[in-house]
C-alpha cells in the first residue's frame, strides 16, 4: 500500500488543473525509476493516491531500518567464514528460525537456539537482550532476512543474518550437530518493545504462508512468458547494469522506500537480488506497508544464472573463455615476424598498429599499417575490415596485441593474429620500418553486427587500460619477490618450464587448463598476482580474463620469462 500524496504535491496538482483549464491540454510523461546504470527499464505505471495505512509508521521505520544495513555492512549479513570465527571468539546468541523437522533432517550449527519463523515474535522472552549480538540463519538465508527485519523494528540493534543460511555454512564444510536440539533456555524478562507493534508483527509472522513468500526461478520463468509480474530487482545500480532478467524495474534497497510510490498496487510483484536477502527484506518492506502479492525469488539473481536462464546485459565470462581459450591454435593465434613479412609481400592481411602516435613517431612503423590505439580499438570497428578477413595486429612487445586480440576474436573476428614479439621482434629480424612520416588514415566504412553487450563490456575494459597497460617489468617484479610477493602464475606448458626454468614460487597452470583449475588461484580475488609465459602474448590473454572474471589485481610480466632471463635474474631448473 502506498502513502498518500503529502500536501505540497497535492498543492502543486490543484494548480496544474486550475492553470489547465486556461491553456492546451499539455500530455506529461509518467515518471521512471530512480537512475539506473543503463536506460534499459520499462519505465513503472505512474504513482496513484492509496488510502493511508493504519497502525505503525513503517515506512519511517523501515527507512531507519534499511539505512543501518548499508551495503559496506553486507546489508546485515555475516559470512560464514566470519561467523566461524566470531563463535570460537566471541560467540553471539545464535538462533536458527527452521521448522524442527529441518533440524532433524539437516542438522543444525552447534549452540543455536530454535524458534521457528512463525514463533518469533511469541518467544522474545527466550531472546537475549536488545543490544546483545544475534545472528539469524535459515536455510538459505530468505526466513533470517524477514526475522532479522521484524527484530531490528522490535529494537534489537545488533542483528545479523548468515548470507546463504545453513546452506551455505555446509557448503563451506563447517560442522553441523545431527540428532534432537537441546531445549531452548528458559524464558527471561520480555523486553521492553511497543506493545501494538509486536501484535502486528506477530499476526504478519504467523500468517505467513507455505514457502514463505518464496518463488522459484521456474516458476518465475513461466509467470513471465504467461502472466508477467511487476518485477523489481534491488540491487545497486551497478549490479543491475552487470545483468539483470529482461523487463525488471531497478529500485536499488537503499532506495526503496523514497519510491514506494512506482510500485503498483495492483498487480503481483516479484523481487530478486543477488542471493535472496535483500529480496527477502524488501518483500517485508512492502508486506508491512500493504502490498498483498509480493514474492521474493528465492537464490536471487544468482540462483536464475544456476539454472541457465537468460539475463539482459551479462556475459558469463568464465564460460566464455573457457570456450575460447580451448578453440585457440597451437600457435595462441601468434604470426612470427617472418611469416607476416611472407604474407605482406604475398596476400597483405589488414596491419593494425595499437600502440599510441608517440610510439610511431619515435619507433617508426610497419608500412601498410593502420593505426589505431588499444584503448579506441573497439570504438572503432568500422574502421577494420570485415568480420571474416585476415587482420594481423602488433604492438611494442606483444602484450596490447593480445588484448586487442582477445577482444575482436570474442567479437566475432575470426582470422586475427598477434604479431609475437611486437614492434621489437619485427626489428630484431631487421625488417624494414618506416621513420618520419605518419601511417595512413583508417578509413570508416560499415559497422559489423556484434554482440551489443558484449562489445560494451569489453570496450569498458579496454577503454580503462592502465597506463602501462597492466605489465610489469622484469626489474620491478624482482625488487617486490623479497618484499611482498604476488602470486606468480606460470601459464607455460610443463615442458616449458623444464627447458627454460622458472620463477622460484611460482605456480604452473597451462593456459589451456586455466578455467578448470581456477580453485589452484587465491580464493580472495584482490589478491595480487602476476602472470607470466615465454614472451607476454598468452600472459596477456590470462590476464585479461582473469580481470573479466573479477581478479582485481593481475599483471603480466612484460616479456615473459624470456624477458626475466635477458636481465640475468634467477631461475630454477
Amino acid at each position: 500500500m502506498r502513502k498518500k500524496l503529502s500536501l505540497p504535491i497535492i498543492l502543486i496538482l490543484a494548480l496544474s488543473l486550475i492553470l489547465g483549464a486556461c491553456g492546451p491540454t499539455v500530455e506529461t510523461e509518467a515518471p521512471v525509476v530512480a537512475p539506473t546504470a543503463e536506460p534499459t527499464s520499462p519505465p513503472p505505471p505512474p504513482p496513484t493516491e492509496v488510502p493511508e495505512p493504519q497502525g505503525p509508521d513503517y515506512q519511517t521505520m523501515l527507512t531507519d531500518l534499511i539505512a543501518s544495513i548499508p551495503a559496506d555492512k553486507g546489508y546485515g549479513t555475516v559470512s560464514t567464514a566470519n561467523l566461524n570465527t566470531e563463535l570460537v571468539e566471541n560467540p553471539p546468541f545464535l538462533l536458527d528460525v527452521r521448522q524442527p523437522s529441518e533440524l532433524e533432517s539437516d542438522g543444525f550449527i552447534e549452540g543455536a537456539v530454535n524458534i521457528p519463523l512463525k514463533e518469533l515474535a511469541k518467544n522474545l522472552d527466550k531472546l537475549p537482550a536488545l543490544d546483545d549480538p544475534i545472528v539469524i540463519y535459515c536455510k538459505s538465508g530468505h526466513r533470517g532476512a524477514i526475522a532479522m527485519t521484524a527484530l531490528k523494528l522490535l529494537g534489537y540493534s545488533n542483528v545479523r543474518n548468515l548470507g546463504g543460511g545453513i546452506g551455505a555454512w555446509v557448503k563451506a564444510e563447517l560442522p553441523v550437530v545431527t540428532g534432537a536440539m537441546p531445549e531452548a533456555p528458559a524464558a527471561m524478562a520480555a523486553p521492553d518493545v511497543d506493545a501494538a507493534l509486536l501484535a502486528d508483527l506477530d499476526a504478519y509472522l504467523s500468517a505467513l504462508p507455505d514457502g514463505f513468500g518464496t518463488t522459484s526461478v521456474d516458476a518465475l520463468n513461466t509467470a513471465l512468458i504467461e502472466n508477467p509480474p511487476f518485477l523489481l530487482d534491488v540491487r545497486r545500480a551497478n549490479e543491475f547494469s552487470e545483468g539483470r532478467i529482461a523487463g525488471a524495474y531497478n529500485i536499488p534497497l537503499e532506495e526503496l522506500m523514497a519510491n514506494i510510490d512506482l510500485i503498483p498496487t495492483d498487480e503481483p510483484i516479484v523481487i530478486y537480488c543477488v542471493s535472496g536477502h535483500r529480496g527477502a527484506v524488501a518483500k517485508t518492506a512492502l508486506d508491512l506497508l500493504g502490498f498483498t502479492d509480493v514474492t521474493n525469488l528465492g537464490g536471487g539473481i544468482n540462483a536464475w544464472k544456476a539454472a541457465g536462464l537468460p539475463l539482459e546485459g551479462f556475459v558469463d565470462w568464465n564460460k566464455t573463455f573457457t570456450d575460447y581459450i580451448a578453440a585457440l591454435p597451437e600457435s595462441y593465434a601468434t604470426i612470427s615476424p617472418a611469416n607476416l613479412n611472407a604474407a605482406l609481400a604475398d596476400t597483405p592481411p589488414f596491419l593494425l598498429d595499437v600502440r599510441e602516435p608517440a610510439e610511431l613517431e619515435s619507433d617508426g612503423f610497419i608500412e601498410g599499417a593502420v593505426n589505431i590505439p588499444v584503448r579506441q580499438v573497439l570504438q572503432n570497428l568500422d574502421k577494420l575490415p570485415a568480420l571474416g578477413e585476415p587482420i594481423v595486429i602488433y604492438c611494442a612487445s606483444g602484450h596490447r596485441g593480445a588484448l586487442a586480440l582477445v577482444a575482436l576474436q570474442l567479437l566475432g573476428y575470426t582470422d586475427v593474429n598477434n604479431l609475437g614479439g611486437g614492434l621489437g621482434a619485427w626489428k630484431k629480424a631487421d625488417l624494414p620500418v618506416v621513420m618520419g612520416e605518419a601511417p595512413a588514415e583508417a578509413v570508416a566504412g560499415e559497422m559489423p553486427q556484434v554482440d551489443e553487450t558484449m562489445l560494451g563490456k569489453l570496450d569498458a575494459y579496454m577503454s580503462t587500460l592502465p597506463e602501462g597497460f597492466g605489465t610489469i617489468k622484469a626489474a620491478d617484479l624482482n625488487a617486490i619477490l623479497a618484499d611482498t610477493p604476488p602470486f606468480i602464475l606460470d601459464v607455460r606448458a610443463p615442458e616449458e618450464l623444464t627447458t627454460d626454468g622458472y620463477i622460484e614460487g611460482s605456480v604452473n597452470i597451462p593456459l589451456r587448463e586455466l578455467f578448470t583449475r581456477l580453485s589452484e588461484l587465491p580464493a580472495d580475488k584482490t589478491t595480487p598476482m602476476v602472470v607470466l609465459c615465454k614472451s607476454g602474448h598468452r600472459g596477456a590473454i590470462a590476464q585479461m580474463a582473469l580481470q573479466l572474471n573479477g581478479y582485481s589485481d593481475v599483471k603480466n610480466l612484460g616479456g615473459g620469462i624470456g624477458a626475466w632471463i635477458g636481465a640475468e635474474l634467477e631461475v630454477v631448473k
